[in-house]
């Protein structure tokens, strides 16, 4: 039987944590008998890891794939506790520790091809022998830079506007037509979190009605690794980060305008390059099309979307979040 009755972490109740900022918490040890030498310890380790398969030479008459890999370590950290007179008595100790997080480290981030994941792990030992141990992931938010938080306050009100046209043809009758899709916004930085709004302009040049828009936010991921022979390789890879659609059924030869919205998630990568991030970047695209009626065609229109987090931003946010829980607790406090 273990000497080790018991092992836990408390974490503060935080659901996301912002680099540059901190972690406090305990490390709560509970003992069946004493526990002689013993090394107990904390550790903040983060770190990103990539994988992906590629075709050797696609001339070749048989497949054989090489593996593409690379990773990189953005924190570890470790607390180790002294412990006086050399043993710990029967019952139940506690550890308190603290831990910075380095303001430059990327946010949490999961996919097929790679990952970049935080955690905090207590382990006791005896001598070479790990008695227990507990890990406890953590969710976090990347910042930017000063510089680019200098450029993101000048040019968050910047409007912007992306407009796509697709002629069509209409054999069967003989007839032409066009449809022109234009989305705006007032502004194309954006903080995790946040919604995005915009503003869709249908012009409908067709005998046929437009039935759908469909919106997305698409995260576009470089990842940088090497092959089994140390030979540098790259691949880009899309996915959906949210996505809406809309009902619009916009006559013929009638112009509609929508006004939509895409909530944000929270963590998420900011827009970065593989200098910042090592083995990874990341950039976004608002991405709205619709199925032309009566052809095989659809018409799209791409807005290149900047994600962006300060620390500034973030200060706003989490002042606003306790004055909330204030007032809230003020509210029941006078209910009751």
């Amino acid at each position: 039987m273990s000497t080790v009755r018991a092992i836990n972490l408390v974490l503060p109740e935080t659901e996301v944590y912002l680099a540059g900022s901190g972690i406090d918490g305990q490390l709560v040890l509970n003992l069946r008998s004493t526990l002689v030498d013993p090394i107990v310890k904390v550790e903040l380790v983060g770190r990103g890891y990539l994988r992906w398969f590629e075709e050797e030479n696609p001339e070749w008459d048989y497949e054989k794939s090489t593996a593409c890999t690379n990773q990189a370590v953005y924190v570890s950290k470790t607390q180790n506790f002294r412990i006086e007179d050399g043993w710990l008595d029967p019952g139940v100790h506690t550890f308190d520790f603290h831990f910075n997080f380095p303001p430059s480290i990327p946010s949490t981030f999961n996919s097929k091809i790679g990952c970049i994941s935080y955690f905090v792990q207590g382990t006791c030992c005896s001598g070479q022998v790990v008695l227990a141990k507990e890990e406890r992931c953590l969710l976090l938010q990347g910042i930017n830079s000063a510089c680019f938080a200098f450029l993101f306050n000048l040019s968050m009100q910047a409007p912007l506007v992306v407009e796509a046209k697709k002629d069509i043809v209409y054999f069967c009758c003989f007839r032409r037509g066009s449809v022109i899709l234009r989305i705006s916004l007032e502004k194309n930085i954006f903080c995790p979190g946040e919604t995005i709004v915009f503003m869709t302009d249908i012009a409908n040049r067709t005998c046929k009605y437009v039935r759908k828009l469909i919106f997305a936010l698409n995260c576009i991921v470089l990842y940088r690794g090497f092959s089994s022979r140390g030979e540098p390789c790259s691949l880009e890879d899309q996915s959906e980060v949210t996505r809406l659609e809309s009902q619009t059924d916009t006559a013929p030869f009638e112009t509609m305008r929508v006004t939509s919205a895409l909530v944000l998630p929270k963590p998420m990568p900011v827009t970065s390059t593989v200098i910042e991030n090592k083995i990874m970047a990341f950039r976004y695209e608002l991405v709205g099309t619709s199925s032309l009626p009566c052809t095989m065609s659809t018409i799209m229109a791409r807005v290149p979307i900047i994600i962006a987090a300060t620390l500034k931003h973030f200060s706003v946010e989490q002042k606003t979040m306790t004055l909330g829980i204030k007032l809230a607790k003020a509210q029941d406090q006078e209910g009751t």
